[in-house]
């Protein structure tokens, strides 16, 4: 086997890995790199929210500016900047704004999903454009401008080689692109003609002390949204049916209580195959952790994907079930950061899973189609999934 399809098959596996890891070394330090490894269940957890010793800003690139825009997201920050910007979006990005986005989302996907018989893309067909169509109704970015977001976002996270934008840079692009958006809700505030969307809200929201989020603030969330938006909906979309089609019995069941089993059958495909497998974070101070000590200043990568099916914090860790309960996953994060979008992502898998059950009594994987998989350990998914279906 080369080297190339090694790196497959542990992109698309890498579960025997993350059980390898959490018995031999669940703190592990790299010679190589020199980054820390924390595998664990528990010490994921407190390495994702105790933020006094395990920096966000420190090891994302925190106080970007219009050319780092990722670096000035809440993403990047630790408090008090954090608790600042995070008051401010959510008086815009609000559970209600996404609840009222319901029936928009349902009509998107069955116009995606009218027409379909037989076989397709999974991911081309439904997967791909329906968090990209959201979003950008949610920003009011036009029509004709989706597929340019999609590649800035795609490029982001697996780099731009990957992506197709060798010798560009994706953040830059978005930046000037999201700037001139922004400047035209500038000039019509209080949500005025073409106001309405999220970004004229963002623009507008406002704290007890009168302050407002800058220029670098709103577009560092528009970039965030985009971004983690776009990846982590489509990966969930596929992975499902990827745990779907691993195990049939759980699409019949889940087929015969969708009401009543959605919900749980979508916290069980975010434990089992998490979309987001990986984040990053830098030690403050020295700390003790699963008995090993780290240093101030080391990065240490938090590995959600092994957390996520540690035996000590999940029963049976292996089985994908959609009756889980509890299921205390790690998939969102955890603490300060847990995902601001979790709520935006739920809604859009419900929905599309919903109909995909009210539509086809089977869903089954083209085999003859090799797995491709995301070319990076951060994010889990497949670039493409052909899928066979018959209705229901």
């Amino acid at each position: 086997m080369s080297t190339n399809q090694e790196l497959q098959q542990f992109l698309l596996n890498p579960f025997d890995w993350y059980r390898v890891q959490r018995e031999i070394s669940p703190v592990s330090h790299s010679q190589t790199n020199g980054v820390w490894s924390v595998f664990g269940y528990e010490n994921v957890q407190r390495t994702l929210s105790d933020y006094t010793n395990f920096s966000s800003s420190l090891a994302m690139g925190g106080g970007g500016d219009i050319s780092n825009p990722l670096g000035a997201s809440m993403l990047s920050s630790d408090p008090p900047r954090h608790r600042q910007l995070r008051s401010l979006v959510t008086q815009a990005f609000t559970p209600r704004t996404i609840a009222l986005l319901e029936p928009r989302i349902t009509a998107i996907v069955r116009e995606l999903l009218d027409g379909v018989t037989g076989s397709f893309d999974l991911i081309d067909t439904l997967a791909y454009p329906l968090p990209v169509i959201v979003i950008a109704e949610l920003l009011g970015i036009p029509q004709q401008d989706r597929d340019l977001f999609k590649l800035w976002s795609d490029a982001i996270v697996v780099g731009p080689r990957a992506a197709g934008m060798a010798g560009r840079d994706p953040q830059q692009e978005m930046s000037d692109y999201f700037l001139r958006l922004i400047e035209k809700r500038q000039r019509y505030p209080d949500g005025q003609k073409p106001g309405g969307d999220l970004i004229s809200a963002l623009l507008a929201a406002q704290n007890e002390e009168g302050q407002h989020l800058s220029i670098v603030d709103v577009l560092g969330f528009c970039v965030l949204l985009l971004v983690a938006g776009n990846e982590t909906t489509t990966n969930l979309i596929g992975n499902a049916i990827l745990c779907f089609d691993e195990d049939p019995v759980q699409w019949t069941k889940l087929r015969s209580e969708p009401e009543a089993l959605l919900g749980s059958a979508i916290e069980e495909v975010l434990r089992y195959r998490s979309p987001v497998q990986s984040m990053y974070r830098t030690t403050t101070a020295t700390v003790e952790l699963g008995s090993q000590v780290i240093p101030a200043g080391e990065p240490v990568i938090a590995w959600i994907g092994s957390a996520n099916r540690d035996a000590e914090a999940f029963p049976d860790p292996d089985r994908f079930n959609i009756q889980r309960s509890p299921n205390r996953h790690l998939a969102f994060g955890h603490g300060i950061h847990f995902c601001l979008g979790a709520p935006l992502a739920r809604l859009e898998a419900r929905i599309a899973l919903g109909e995909l059950c009210n539509r086809f009594a089977k869903i089954t994987r083209i085999r003859e189609a090799p797995l491709e998989p995301q070319p990076r350990t951060v994010v889990y998914g497949v670039k493409h999934l052909p899928v066979a279906v018959q209705g229901g």
